[in-house]
């Protein structure tokens, strides 16, 4: 379940790079840095109120998708310093281990999806896996320009 919180965060802060602008590089920065700064409470706040307008949750959902948000927080906090601990001592994942680690984030993605499906109305619920997509395929294409770009 951590990992899958640290892939949904990387993937929310990779799609609020992804978004389209008319500003370059210089106008990102500052909105980088100041991301960077946030706690883990302040971007659990910031991810629940983005939520609760997109998807118009009431007080119920709204305290509901609050646990999950924290849940996936810790848990993918906890997996960061793990993968930080590795990258610093040099080891990188065997193969077997990287499929493990899909295996399990894949797992972890379905038990989200299976909670968030259980606290949304099946509007909310469809608005979100539709945003959900939008937000991977603007991740995968930042990719793609980033490596691009750097190849």
């Amino acid at each position: 379940m951590k990992k899958l919180f640290i892939v949904a965060l990387l993937f929310v802060g990779i799609t609020s790079f992804a978004q389209d602008g008319d500003g370059g590089d210089m106008d990102q920065r500052p909105v980088r840095e100041q991301r960077e700064r946030m706690t883990a409470e302040q971007r659990n706040e910031r991810q629940l109120k983005k939520l609760t307008t997109d998807l118009t949750l009431d007080a119920k959902q709204q305290e509901q998708v609050k646990q999950l948000i924290a849940e996936r927080s810790a848990k993918s906090e906890k997996l960061r310093e793990a993968r930080k601990e590795q990258r610093e001592k040099g080891t990188k994942l065997t193969a077997e281990q990287r499929e493990a680690f899909k295996k399990e984030m894949t797992a972890e993605a379905d038990v989200n999806d299976a909670k968030m499906k259980g606290i949304l109305t099946a509007d909310q619920y469809t608005k979100w896996k539709k945003s959900q997509e939008e937000n991977k395929d603007k991740a995968r294409d930042k990719m793609r320009e980033y490596r691009r770009d750097n190849n």
